[in-house]
């Protein structure tokens, strides 16, 4: 699963409609660019292959101020917010999930209600315990890597991946149980935008009206 798609649809999920440099500014605010593939490109990209697919409505507004094709905006179809749960719900329970995948889901976790989010953790809490004694099998913690040469390491490795996993995942569980934070149903979101206007401390080289950002 690539975090792109979900990063991309989520953005677009939060404005309601949105073009394509503030789905970028977005995720540049997010510090998306550092942790994942979210670049430019790839941002422009996801959003003209998913209108294709038919999981973005696209909406031409606006002649562009230097020339070029006209400003689009985007919403999602209903196709695509299935796809966006669909990605979002893989992205809090496989275990196995890249370190971009997971935090996208992280980040777009309070548009689910607040018992399916804690369930979908736990499941990726089962899994963890399912891959770390599926690699127990066949490799013993206790007696170090070195057992099995340095390709122990690997092993090892795994283990302690998995140990720190369902740690982390298991307190953020509490602190959702506890509480923590606003989701699906329960009152105004987190604002995670900016607002029409406000500067992006964040944002990496290219202006909102040229011509590569007219998508």
């Amino acid at each position: 699963m690539s975090a792109i798609r979900l990063l991309v649809l989520g953005a677009v999920r939060q404005h309601g409609r949105a073009h394509g440099y503030q789905v970028r500014n977005d995720l540049e605010y997010w510090g998306a660019h550092e942790w994942s593939h979210a670049k430019p490109g790839s941002i422009y990209h996801a959003l003209k292959q998913m209108a294709k697919q038919g999981l973005l409505r696209a909406h031409e507004v606006a002649p562009s101020a230097v020339g070029g094709p006209p400003r689009v905006e985007y919403e999602l179809t209903d196709a695509g917010t299935e796809e966006y749960f669909t990605l979002l719900r893989e992205a809090l329970t496989t275990y196995d999930q890249r370190v971009d995948v997971l935090s996208a889901g992280i980040g777009f976790m309070v548009d689910l209600p607040r018992a399916e989010a804690v369930e979908l953790l736990r499941r990726r809490v089962r899994a963890l315990d399912e891959w770390r004694a599926a690699v127990t099998d066949y490799y013993t913690p206790e007696g170090g890597p070195g057992q099995l040469g340095h390709i122990g390491e690997i092993m090892h490795m795994w283990i302690g991946s998995a140990d720190a996993g369902k740690d982390w995942t298991l307190g953020l569980i509490e602190r959702i149980e506890g509480g923590a934070y606003v989701f699906a149903g329960e009152g105004d979101p987190f604002v995670g935008v900016l607002a029409e206007g406000e500067e992006n401390p964040y944002a990496t080289q290219g202006l909102p009206d040229g011509s590569s950002n007219q998508v």
